[in-house]
């Protein structure tokens, strides 16, 4: 993506369901779990960029002893630092205690992070600041074991305030007003109150205080919690969490917006954002990874007996796009498939772009997650040019020379890595006449790779603010004296802010919106504009369910081919001697090439959750007041 946007986390948990002995023996290492949990972690690395962390709880520890761990790291490569701190600890301890090196039970007493239930979470910050307080997971401290909490998750809600207040109605008083927090606090309640319940029930069966305690681990309704924590939850969510005694769960919200995939077996229950890394990691078949259902959450028992309980009704099932076109890895074999169906499907605009003139026409794409959509584009751009060829041949009247036939059969798609991305813009550079200098130079070109009058088309995975196009992209193709530059984006038109994940929440950062708004100057419509404004306000008060997205008649007046002109005029700068065009995937086209990620509301304005409409509208309300701040 030439406009890098950043967007949701990674979860990973790991439940070993044999005894650490059992790893030993058969994998020559105790930490087994470690170890898997940390190349798991690698394989989402794309998921996080600014923080990682690791929790471990170890089972049927005495009173006194340690059982849970967490690390948490905001350096420049958290996954390295938080797993070399480990190594650290487990190697000094070893070193200073060779008695430990062959007796995993006394590495399980002794040292830390190695225990039977695992969790980890790698951060890309759509939301508060990139400090070690914001990574998670998050900890929730008791002494007694069952009220322990440990939460991390890929989620953003959008009625914080309204959970927020919530809680301090129960008589709670969360430290700050984040998702985070009050998500935890909120399953920390139920949680509080379901042990306190279950306490009394056995002090009055005649059990001792001492052994209440495995008894409240085994009757833990874990399901019951997790319904009443997330009955006023709006938002989109992937939420794992393990208590201390040992239960662990992962949650996904009803729409299924975050993504969640699960795997079991004898040895492990793994869980993870994507499926290529529980695959990858633990030599699986695609096939035995499943998906786990909107609203529905997988539990695992301290027992290690996992079930799949209904947590809340599912609703139309909106699973977010951006992770089939440029979040997840390519390496799924259905998103592979699918990002190759977005090249192909695009390739009718592009043909009438370059008036079908392929054999002038190079084609290439904007490094590197745009590679597996330009396949499917070249790809079908020669199924047009071998019907044509055959067409070209069966037309001859004659028996076909052998010179004709290969002028025929020559003419194929050029292709070539015409844009090279070569640095990475230093934020030291403060004044903006130096930072723009540089961002020209973020990408370079291949000389040579164009001659003079071709075309040149290349694809982007999407295109969401213009800014890398406009600064730099544009002007270093243009070096090449093409006679036009087809830009093509394997997404639709980005018109609408997200509040579930990824980090687009102000309208004007939009190319669309900046481009829809040019045409209303233009059309001397700006009444229009206002009178959205007006309507905006007067949802502010109104419940959730009420409110309606009236931002979409921000964009009624235009069609999609007219704002993607106008886009195509916003980027190209006087200097750009090649005739510049802008096409962009159709909203029904996506939905042809990603059949079970429909969540289109970054494109559509339709939003899987209430609260979504009322981010919106708050969105164009800080829009036409001139405030440059968040809508959720």
């Amino acid at each position: 993506m030439s406009d890098a946007i950043k967007h949701e986390c990674g979860i990973s948990m790991i439940r070993l369901l044999k005894p650490l002995e059992y790893y030993k023996e058969k994998y020559g290492t105790a930490f087994y779990g470690v170890n898997k949990m940390y190349l798991m972690m690698e394989k989402q690395h794309n998921r996080g960029q600014d923080g990682a962390g690791f929790a471990s709880i170890k089972l049927d520890m005495k009173q006194g002893e340690r059982y849970m761990s967490r690390v948490r790291s905001a350096q420049s490569q958290p996954i390295q630092d938080i797993f070399a701190q480990i190594n650290d600890r487990i190697n000094t301890a070893l070193q200073e205690n060779p008695e430990y090196v062959d007796n995993v039970a006394l590495q399980k007493k002794h040292i830390p992070y190695i225990g039977e239930v695992l969790l980890g979470h790698v951060r890309y910050g759509t939301f508060g600041k990139n400090s070690i307080e914001s990574v998670h997971p998050f900890l929730r401290q008791n002494n007694w074991m069952h009220r322990n909490l440990i939460v991390a998750g890929n989620f953003n809600m959008t009625n914080v305030n309204e959970l927020f207040d919530n809680l301090v109605q129960i008589g709670q008083h969360p430290k700050e007003m984040a998702d985070t927090v009050t998500v935890m606090e909120k399953i920390g309640h139920f949680l509080d109150d379901a042990v306190a319940k279950l306490y009394k029930q056995i002090k009055k069966e005649g059990f001792t205080k001492l052994e209440a305690s495995p008894i409240i681990a085994e009757r833990l309704n874990v399901a019951k919690i997790l319904k009443k924590a997330a009955k006023n939850w709006d938002g989109g969510y992937a939420m794992s969490g393990l208590l201390g005694h040992g239960d662990s769960f992962v949650l996904r919200d009803p729409a299924g917006i975050r993504p969640v995939y699960y795997y079991k077996d004898d040895e492990v229950v793994v869980v993870a954002s994507e499926r290529p890394a529980i695959q990858t990691v633990f030599n699986v078949p695609f096939d035995e990874i499943k998906e786990l259902e909107p609203g529905h959450a997988l539990i695992v028992k301290k027992s290690g007996k996992a079930n799949i309980k209904q947590i809340l009704e599912p609703v139309e099932r909106k699973a977010c796009s951006f992770e089939r076109i440029y979040f997840s890895r390519g390496s799924d074999k259905e998103i592979y498939k699918e990002r190759k169906e977005l090249g192909k499907l695009l390739f009718p605009q592009i043909l009438e772009s370059i008036d079908g003139d392929i054999k002038n026409t190079v084609f290439s794409y904007i490094p590197n997650t745009a590679e597996t959509s330009f396949y499917g584009m070249v790809k079908e751009a020669q199924n047009h040019l071998n019907r044509k060829k055959e067409q070209q041949i069966l037309s001859i009247g004659r028996k076909i020379t052998s010179e004709e036939l290969h002028e025929i059969l020559e003419v194929r798609p050029r292709i070539e890595k015409v844009a090279i991305k070569d640095a990475k813009l230093r934020t030291f550079i403060t004044q903006d006449s130096s930072r723009d200098d540089l961002v020209a130079h973020v990408y370079d070109i291949s000389y040579g790779s164009v001659k003079k009058g071709d075309n040149l088309v290349i694809i982007d995975d999407s295109i969401v603010r213009g800014t890398t196009l406009k600064k730099s992209i544009l002007k270093i193709l243009d070096r090449l004296l093409p006679k036009k530059i087809v830009v093509v984006s394997s997404a639709p038109q980005i018109r609408y802010p997200d509040c579930y994940g990824i980090d687009m929440a102000k309208l004007e950062d939009f190319i669309a919106f900046r481009a829809a708004l040019a045409l209303h100057k233009e059309n001397d419509s700006m009444d229009i504009v206002k009178g959205i404004y007006e309507k905006c306000l007067t949802q502010v008060n109104r419940p959730d369910k009420e409110v309606v997205n009236y931002v979409k008649e921000f964009y009624k007046p235009f069609t999609a081919k007219q704002i993607s002109k106008k886009i195509g005029e916003l980027l190209s700068s006087s200097e750009i001697k090649a005739e510049v065009e802008i096409i962009y995937q159709t909203v029904e086209s996506l939905h042809e090439a990603c059949p079970k990620n429909l969540g289109d509301w970054y494109f559509t304005g339709d939003y899987p959750t209430p609260g979504g409409n009322r981010v919106v509208n708050r969105a164009f309300i800080n829009f036409y007041e001139g405030k440059s701040e968040r809508a959720y």
